[in-house]
C-alpha cells in the first residue's frame, strides 16, 4: 500500500514559482507537477520562460517566490538544448560521456545502443551530425539512472522525420525505465502525440490538461497562429524504409504505417 502511494505521489512539484528579472516578470506563479511514467510537456512561444522554468527546477535559478519541491534524493538526467564545442578540443564521444562521472564498464555503450548511436563512441564529438549529437545528449542524461528525464528542446534542428523519430524513442524509454520526463517544446506539430499532459505557458500558466483539452481552450487557440493551429493532426505514414539518425534512407521491409502527430496531408 506505502509503495502504491509512493508511486503516486510527484517526483517533482512546483507551486507558485515567480522568477524576476529586474522588474519584469519571466515567470509568475507557475505550478504543476510530474509523476512517475507521466511525459509532462511544456510549450510556449520563444520568451515565455520555458527554460527559466526548467533553470527553477534544477536548482540553477533561484525564484522570487513559490517552491519547488523534490523527491527525496531524486535523481535527475538533463539534456540541454545544445552544447557549445571548441573544433580545435580533443574529445570524443566517449571521453565527453566520461566528464559525466563514473559507471559501471560497458554502461557507456549499452546506453549509446539504446538511443542508436552505439558506432560513434570513438568518434571526434566536432564530427558527428546534429541528429546524433542530440541522442549523444540523451545518452548522456540516461547515464544517471534518471528517474526524472528533463528534456529542453531536445528534437532541435531536425527534420520532421528526425523529430517524430526522437520523440518515439523517448516514449520508449519511459516505458523501460518507468521515469517521468519533463520536456520543454515548441514542436506543436508533434508535441500532442508525445505528452500525456500539456501546460500552455506564456509566463504564466495559460492553460493545461491533457492535450486534447489544451488544444481546444481559448488560451491556447489565441496564443497561436491559426495556420499553425490548422496544420495539427494525426497523419499515417505509410512507407518502406526508415530514416538513419543522420538523415540517410534505410530499406526496410515493414510495411505498416505509422501514425505521427505532424502537418497534414504530409506522408
Amino acid at each position: 500500500m506505502q509503495a502504491e502511494m509512493a508511486e503516486r505521489e510527484p517526483l517533482i512539484s512546483v507551486s507558485d514559482l515567480t522568477v524576476r528579472f529586474g522588474e519584469a516578470a519571466i515567470l509568475d506563479s507557475v505550478s504543476l507537477s510530474v509523476r512517475p511514467g507521466e511525459i509532462v510537456i511544456v510549450i510556449g512561444p520563444n520568451g515565455a520562460g520555458k527554460t527559466t522554468l526548467l533553470r527553477a527546477i534544477l536548482g540553477l535559478t533561484e525564484p522570487d517566490s513559490g517552491q519547488v519541491s523534490r523527491r527525496s534524493r531524486l535523481r535527475i538526467g538533463y539534456m540541454p538544448q545544445s552544447i557549445a564545442i571548441d573544433d580545435t578540443l580533443p574529445l570524443t564521444v566517449r571521453r565527453f560521456l566520461e566528464l559525466g562521472g563514473r559507471v559501471a564498464k560497458g554502461r557507456r555503450r549499452e546506453v549509446l545502443e539504446n538511443v542508436g548511436v552505439s558506432q560513434l563512441l570513438d568518434q571526434p564529438l566536432q564530427r558527428i551530425s546534429g541528429g546524433e549529437m542530440q541522442r549523444v545528449l540523451l545518452a548522456r542524461a540516461l547515464l544517471r539512472d534518471p528517474e526524472l528525464l528533463v528534456l529542453d528542446e531536445p528534437a532541435q534542428g531536425l527534420d520532421v522525420a528526425g523529430q517524430a523519430d526522437l520523440y518515439e524513442l523517448i516514449g520508449q524509454l519511459r516505458g523501460q525505465l518507468g521515469c517521468g520526463i519533463l520536456m520543454v517544446s515548441h514542436d506543436l506539430h508533434l508535441v500532442m502525440a508525445a505528452a500525456d499532459s500539456v501546460v500552455c505557458l506564456n509566463h504564466h500558466v495559460c492553460c493545461t490538461g491533457a492535450p486534447r483539452d489544451v488544444r481546444e481552450h481559448p488560451e491556447y487557440l489565441a496564443l497561436f497562429p491559426e495556420t499553425q493551429i490548422a496544420s495539427l493532426g494525426i497523419y499515417t505514414h505509410h512507407h518502406d524504409h526508415a530514416h538513419a539518425v543522420t538523415g540517410e534512407v534505410v530499406e526496410t521491409h515493414d510495411h505498416a504505417g505509422h501514425d505521427h502527430a505532424g502537418d497534414a496531408g504530409r506522408g
